[in-house]
């Protein structure tokens, strides 16, 4: 049994997911003839109170969409040092929007409004580039699978306001956070400019995000998918997935959350394990003691079938999805009890 927990995103449809894949009605959607992928689109809308959307191929592909759609070359957008859009979308910024990033040094991948008020503040002559957006990711990845909270949010939005700033949430993992929170999608609808949000990482689908935002941001990030090569023909094979998953695998998240917290618990009770990040959802972050090597424990799980990820700075994660069982928890636990320092 291999035991697969290097993200969310190793998660196979299920059977009835399938079966709506392949009973799905399709259209070419380059010439927006595609009804499912239509009724995808206007689902995701209505689910967020926003006026439009648009389905993708990849989080990375809505997210530098939408950094091109906020700003013009030369221009600066502010995020975490941690942001995914920094980090782990190759450079993209800077290669196809001509984007410098400014970064914040915030907790967990999250900043305060106050630190974003100081480092968009200051001189704004010919030397200097153009601040336009701002990015924040929930949940955090690097951090953690960390939650942002609320009310920090909207006091970054009134500085987005006061400094005329784009304001963009890269959601890859928001209905995780959503779930955590027991918040609504529409309370961040009215809240950010745009929103991505993916398909294939907690809810389950094979492939596929949406970019939310206005009729006006949705309309430029349709000619932007073509340059970037993301428009796609007969895709509502794959839109209705994402249909599925909506109707089907949002409350369920609140069962990977229950096993990472279960997770926690055992790798706290373990001696050669030096610290454990906060676990708020579906991430588990830990560190082992510091005469292991986080590789090599990697490894020496990797021999026992069970498949973990190296984060940097000897950093672990974990995590749990739709295909992680009860059975494979139970293994899990009881490799990391016996384990030999």
């Amino acid at each position: 049994m291999k035991i697969d927990l290097i993200s969310d995103t190793v998660t196979r449809p299920t059977s009835g997911m399938l079966d709506a894949m392949m009973r799905a009605k399709v259209g070419d959607d380059v010439f927006k003839s595609d009804p499912t992928v239509a009724k995808l689109q206007e689902k995701a809308a209505n689910l967020f109170g926003m006026e439009d959307a648009l389905f993708f191929p990849s989080g990375t592909m809505a997210n530098q969409t939408a950094i091109k759609l906020h700003t013009q070359p030369g221009d600066k957008l502010f995020c975490d040092k941690w942001a995914h859009v920094y980090n782990y979308e190759g450079g993209g910024a800077a290669f196809n929007s001509g984007v410098a990033c400014k970064l914040i040094d915030g907790d967990r991948g999250m900043f305060s409004a106050e630190q974003l008020k100081v480092v968009s503040a200051g001189r704004a002559d010919i030397h200097v580039p153009y601040s336009r957006l701002v990015c924040v990711e929930n949940t955090t990845n690097k951090g953690g699978g960390a939650c942002w909270d609320f009310e920090e949010l909207k006091k970054i939005k009134q500085v987005c306001l006061d400094q005329n700033l784009d304001y963009h949430l890269d959601g890859a993992r928001l209905f995780n956070a959503l779930v955590a929170k027991n918040e609504t999608p529409k309370q961040y609808g009215a809240l950010f400019d745009t929103i991505s949000i993916c398909l294939s990482k907690g809810l389950g689908a094979p492939i596929g995000s949406i970019l939310l935002g206005s009729k006006v941001h949705i309309a430029k990030a349709l000619r932007i998918r073509k340059l970037f090569g993301g428009a796609m023909r007969q895709v509502g094979f794959l839109a209705a997935a994402g249909i599925y998953a909506f109707d089907n695998h949002i409350e369920r998240l609140a069962d990977d959350h229950k096993k990472a917290k279960d997770i926690e618990l055992i790798l706290n009770s373990l001696s050669y394990v030096k610290k454990v990040e906060p676990v708020e959802t579906n991430i588990i972050i830990f560190y082992v003691k510091d005469h292991l090597n986080a590789d090599d424990f990697i490894d020496s799980m990797a021999k026992k079938n069970i498949l973990l990820t190296p984060m940097g700075d000897g950093k672990i994660r974990i995590v749990t999805h739709l295909d992680f069982s009860l059975e494979m928890l139970e293994k899990l636990v009881y490799e990391l009890k016996v384990f030999k320092e």
